[in-house]
């Protein structure tokens, strides 16, 4: 849902004031100069019609723009792309032989169609989607524009004829007009240069003051050009009445309901490709606006309100636009604080250009072709330049390359597919070029958290190999499937059981679910089950995978497939089955006796029964606490039957997480029992328990009667507690390859 605007409580009085007007003198000549360039495609004589549609569109959005945005200081007014989308457009068009009022018709309607469209993206919460287009196609697609920018002003700087292509403009001195190319590069010079020399008044303005200088410097030797009649340098006057401008709007939406549905659908790819451009170009400097003030957008009402800023700039002969970095970076730069900066500058738009028409009239042409060549290229992104220094990024420069070589000789439309095409492949070969498999293990090399007796994790060593473990990692799809299932394959013909950990997984495609399918009919003609670890229920693509491998038929009612929440679970499995025990309930085990325990083989009858006297023996219902972290109790725990579980907090975390498991003939504790120190773990009964408890001051007194058991008592729990540490040093050392 998008928020129904409203306005600040206070207007910022200075800033919003003077970032307003210092905006809008940034604004104002550049939309002057893009609608000049879109109406002038059609015919010299509708520049004056573009000056006032520039005039149009940068008062149209900077009003409805800011009113029902959300972000402050944002400038919205006519921009680059918008004027080489539609001035390519135009071009088309009169290619075509459209008349001029049927091309004048079409644009209102394009621009209508692309508010449409950033509206809708808007109501459908894609806006945070657009942030998601590579960066190859943005800066290959801003490049091209520059260029295409630069070119459709190149007659325009030498004073060539209007129909005149780039290339005969420049390589045919024939057609130039001297006094043109001084306007011009005294503008462009002086725009270039000024950055540099203060920032305390826009470049453009500079820019715009030089050309007009300029010309009127030449002026005082040739007479024809204090005139505005038949001046082809100078924009002239800005009618306004009669056949003018107003009539045409007004034609223009009599004319529109003769439009048939299909012409209107075939514009629907332009002004597809015009909102997505116009959307990046806000949304872009909306970033750039949040990261310098640390605020916040809200993307989905900055569309839903440029939408509508276009419609309405388009419905009154204005041309579309967006949130313009340039304007906006000023207005911040001036003290702007909230979006009334924005309305402001909206405001003065009007009153500029009704106070200063006379002047907009004398504007010379080539001054407004050189303030677009310097936008065109300052558009062009040289970064990419730097890919070239490396065979890591060669591709990517080639995929700019291609976008803005499509862009040139084909259309913008055309070379934002090919972008995002090629994007798309390079995609996928870096995916197929690494590995989804992060590490392959055997059971022999990690273990469960089932803390097992010497003899029993001897066999494991032994028999270990017989088990692998894949931890996968990325995304498994079609690309890298066939690598995964060559590696499965191999594994299937000499090992017993498959252990594939899917923690690290990001997305997992219908082919690799099928493949996955394939290995378990594999493994249940040899008669073992396929095992999943970490299959979650909610990966960073939003996709349930537990849900989608039974959709997809992997998991199913029959034991084919063992789904375990952790990879410990089951790799303990896989150790009961080399060790060969049978699941049995815990109320269906004996309880042991001591001289049963591994600790006390071999030990006198005496010894032992004095020993088991002075142990306390206690039960413990499933679920309940042995001990607790921050206990100070000395006691060493030894088994008799049933399992308990040790939780301990990780890295800081307040959250427990299971860090072992003992069984019958396990004892633990150790520790405390040993050092004298709080307990730093819970001690959980995962079943009914029964246990041996020996408290440190009972052993004392069995130190007096027996050292010799005593002095073995502690051997054998320093002994198993050195074997633990050695074997959880050796499985980190290895999950950090």
């Amino acid at each position: 849902m998008i928020a129904i605007p409203t306005l600040p409580n206070k207007f910022k009085v200075p800033g919003d004031f003077w970032g307003g007007l210092a905006s809008m003198l940034v604004a104002l000549p550049a939309s002057v100069a893009f609608g000049v360039t879109v109406y002038s495609a059609i015919s010299p004589q509708y520049a004056v019609f573009g000056a006032l549609a520039g005039i149009l569109g940068a008062a149209a959005l900077g009003l409805i723009a800011p009113t029902f945005g959300g972000t402050d200081r944002l400038i919205s007014a006519p921009c680059a792309p918008a004027a080489a989308v539609l001035s390519a457009f135009a071009i088309e068009l009169v290619h075509q032989g459209a008349s001029p009022s049927n091309i004048v018709l079409l644009l209102t309607v394009l621009g209508i169609l692309t508010g449409l469209i950033q509206i809708f993206i808007g109501f459908l919460g894609a806006g945070r989607m657009i942030k998601y287009i590579p960066y190859t196609v943005v800066s290959g697609y801003l490049s091209g524009v520059g260029l295409i920018i630069i070119g459709s002003q190149i007659q325009k700087f030498v004073g060539a004829p209007h129909d005149t292509a780039w290339w005969n403009a420049v390589l045919d001195p024939a057609l130039w007009d001297m006094r043109s190319i001084a306007i011009g590069i005294a503008t462009v010079t002086v725009a270039l240069l000024a950055p540099k020399l203060t920032k305390a008044i826009p470049s453009t303005i500079l820019g715009i003051i030089a050309g007009v200088l300029m010309y009127l410097v030449l002026a005082n030797a040739d007479d024809s050009m204090m005139t505005l009649t038949d001046n082809q340098l100078v924009l002239g006057a800005l009618g306004a009445s009669g056949e003018g401008y107003i009539s045409t709007i007004l034609g223009r939406w009599t004319e529109i309901g003769d439009l048939k549905l299909s012409q209107i659908a075939a514009l629907f790819g332009s002004a597809l490709t015009l909102a997505a451009l116009l959307s990046i170009d806000t949304l872009k400097t909306c970033v750039v606006i949040d990261q310098m003030t640390r605020s916040r957008h809200d993307p989905n009402r900055e569309l839903f309100a440029q939408g509508l800023a276009n419609i309405t700039s388009s419905s009154i002969g204005g041309i579309p636009g967006a949130g313009t970095m340039g304007a906006t970076m000023v207005n911040l730069s001036s003290g702007a604080q909230t979006r009334v900066s924005g309305i402001a500058e909206g405001v003065m738009v009007l009153v500029a250009a009704l106070a200063l028409s006379a002047f907009i009239a004398w504007i010379p042409i080539a001054t407004l072709a050189g303030i677009l060549i310097v936008v065109g290229l300052r558009m062009i992104d040289t970064t990419p330049l730097r890919f070239l220094e490396s065979r890591a990024t060669v591709f990517d420069f080639a995929v700019v390359a291609a976008v803005i070589g499509v862009a040139l000789t084909v259309g913008l439309i055309a070379a934002s597919a090919t972008g995002v095409a090629l994007s798309i492949l390079l995609f996928v070969r870096e995916q197929v070029g690494g590995s989804v498999v992060r590490h392959k293990t055997f059971v022999n090399q990690r273990s469960s958290t089932w803390y097992r007796p010497e003899a029993e994790m001897r066999l494991i060593a032994q028999k270990g190999d017989k088990a692998v473990i894949f931890e996968l990692q990325g995304s498994l799809f079609f690309g890298t499937t066939y690598e995964l299932y060559s590696m499965l394959e191999a594994e299937i013909k000499i090992r017993d059981y498959i252990i594939l950990d899917l923690r690290r997984v990001q997305s997992v495609d219908i082919t690799a679910a099928h493949m996955l399918n394939q290995v378990r009919d594999m493994l249940r003609e040899r008669g073992t089950p396929l095992l999943l670890s970490n299959v979650r229920e909610h990966l960073p693509s939003g996709r349930n995978l537990l849900e989608f491998f039974k959709q997809t038929g992997l998991i199913d009612s029959s034991d084919s497939v063992r789904v375990f929440q952790t990879i410990e679970a089951a790799i303990e499995w896989v150790e009961d089955r080399l060790i060969g025990d049978i699941e049995q309930p815990a109320s269906e085990e004996t309880p042991l006796h001591l001289h049963e325990m591994d600790l006390f083989q071999g030990r006198k009858d005496v010894t032992i029964a004095d020993l088991e006297g002075r142990m306390q023996q206690r039960t413990v219902k499933a679920g309940e606490a042995i001990f607790s972290i921050g206990d100070r109790d000395r006691n060493l725990y030894l088994i008799r039957r049933g399992v308990v579980r040790i939780m301990a907090p990780i890295s800081g975390s307040r959250q427990l997480h299971h860090i072992a498991t003992f069984g019958r003939g396990d004892f633990f504790g150790g520790l405390a029992f040993l050092d004298d120190r709080a307990r730093s773990d819970n001690a959980i009964a995962y079943t009914d328990t029964d246990l041996f408890v020996l408290s440190y001051d009972q052993f004392n007194q069995l130190a007096d009667d027996h050292k010799k058991l005593a002095f073995l008592l502690i051997t054998s729990i320093s002994r198993t507690l050195a074997q633990r540490l050695r074997h959880a040093d050796g499985e980190r050392t290895l999950m950090h390859v």
